[in-house]
């Protein structure tokens, strides 16, 4: 039910945005405003004009795409096929594979397509919607962290209460809040990038991203670079806050601790969490909470590989390597499917 009303919400937001984006000065004047021509697609510069390089490229992202679905739907199908991990901690587990796999999927195929074809163009419609629905998968990572902290909080710090607080309707709910959040700013963004005179159709970058968009302004951007600086900010301070004051609780509870094994044991249930919360928020940091002044596309076409490449990849890996139960049900499954041949 929650997924529906999630689904419907969406849709219905998404058709908003696209409306607005596509008839910013209303039908008559959609393809010229005073002597401004409406930019209608845009051109991706990418990486390289080598080609040898683009094939080199297209055969690592091709492969490090294949080792991200394969780990993240891997992880998923483990934790729905094994009822020890229907808990809590494992729900939230399987939405950030989600994520993972849905921000790869808005990125990678698009930027494969760009790095064989020789137009590199893609259509305004395309671009919108890119840029809308990766602002959702990457806000909504965010909201997910701070929500999977506070459940290690829970775990840690009221064991005895830990069943009551995070029922499974909870859950559902804390999930259902952190898509509508993501939903929300994303909104936001892409009808102020969106809204503004385009001069140019030619973006320095591999995708739709806040940063290279805004470059192609020739209008004020001051407006829109304090409403994308202030969702970020907002974004970034509020959850990672919520993870802090999280983890100091934690860290306080794992002191009170006599036995060396407990806190052993406590803190490994953080430890591939704060791994994957420092990599994401350090990356988010370094691309979206600087002036637009300060940006070099070089860097940032780096930094976005990691973020949209690497760590979605690197996710369902820290939390297999680093957890038993993920383990030993990796070997289960294993076991049973050999056993079944």
């Amino acid at each position: 039910m929650y997924y529906i009303y999630y689904k419907s919400y969406l849709y219905i937001t998404l058709y908003i945005v696209m409306y607005k984006v596509n008839y910013p000065y209303g039908k008559n004047e959609h393809f010229k405003k005073g002597n401004h021509t409406v930019v209608t697609k845009f051109f991706l510069l990418g990486f390289t004009d080598n080609l040898k390089l683009q094939v080199l490229l297209f055969t690592v992202f091709l492969l490090i795409y294949l080792l991200t679905l394969v780990g993240n739907l891997g992880l998923i199908v483990l934790i729905q096929i094994n009822s020890k991990l229907h808990t809590p901690m494992y729900f939230f587990i399987s939405n950030l594979s989600f994520l993972d796999v849905s921000y790869s999927t808005i990125i990678i195929p698009s930027t494969l397509m760009t790095l064989v074809s020789e137009t590199k163009v893609i259509s305004y419609t395309t671009c919108t919607t890119q840029l809308f629905l990766f602002c959702i998968a990457v806000t909504g990572e965010c909201y997910l962290l701070a929500v999977m902290a506070y459940d290690r909080f829970i775990a840690i710090c009221n064991p005895l209460l830990y069943p009551v607080i995070m029922s499974r309707r909870f859950c559902i709910l804390l999930v259902c809040g952190s898509y509508f959040m993501s939903c929300v700013n994303a909104t936001i963004q892409t009808l102020f990038i969106f809204r503004l005179s385009l001069c140019n159709s030619i973006i320095d970058h591999f995708f739709c991203d806040v940063p290279p968009i805004l470059k192609l302004s020739c209008s004020d951007t001051y407006i829109t670079d304090l409403v994308h600086f202030t969702c970020a900010t907002v974004l970034i301070i509020s959850t990672i806050l919520l993870i802090l004051i999280s983890y100091i609780c934690i860290g306080v509870t794992i002191y009170k601790l006599k036995s060396a094994k407990g806190r052993c044991k406590a803190f490994s249930t953080c430890a591939s969490h704060l791994t994957v919360v420092a990599i994401f928020y350090g990356t988010g940091s370094f691309m979206y909470l600087r002036p637009s002044s300060k940006y070099s596309m070089e860097y940032d076409k780096i930094i976005s590989v990691f973020y949209t490449l690497a760590i979605p990849m690197l996710n369902p890996i820290i939390y297999s390597l680093r957890n038993k139960e993920v383990k030993e049900a990796l070997r289960r499954t294993i076991t049973s499917l050999y056993c079944s041949l």
